[in-house]
């Protein structure tokens, strides 16, 4: 397992330095909030990040799973104010929109 697997080309995060490897990846994802990171796109992330240090799916997956959930992360941290499917009126609570049928 190598965690120091390095992207073919570094992630750039919204903040700090891009994730040049899988562990900057990771330490990316476990300083989020706890419900950001129970999101759909940010498990699936972790799971390609698990796969690509275990040798069983490729560097590619990885980043894209990365892209992809910051992609959402950032379009939910910019509108806020937008009313997604996925959230919960009566609780008041934000899930992510992919969520809505689990």
């Amino acid at each position: 397992m190598s965690w120091d697997r390095p992207f073919a080309q570094p992630v750039p995060l919204p903040e700090g330095p891009p994730a040049q490897t899988l562990r900057d990846a990771a330490a990316y994802i476990r300083k989020l909030p706890q419900p950001e990171r129970d999101c759909q796109e940010w498990r699936l992330a972790v799971q390609m990040l698990i796969d690509a240090a275990e040798d069983r799916g490729p560097m590619l997956f990885a980043r894209m799973g990365i892209v992809r959930a910051l992609e959402a992360y950032v379009e939910r941290t910019l509108n806020p104010e937008r009313q997604s499917p996925g959230q919960d009126r009566s609780q008041g609570n934000l899930k992510c929109d992919r969520d809505a049928s689990i």
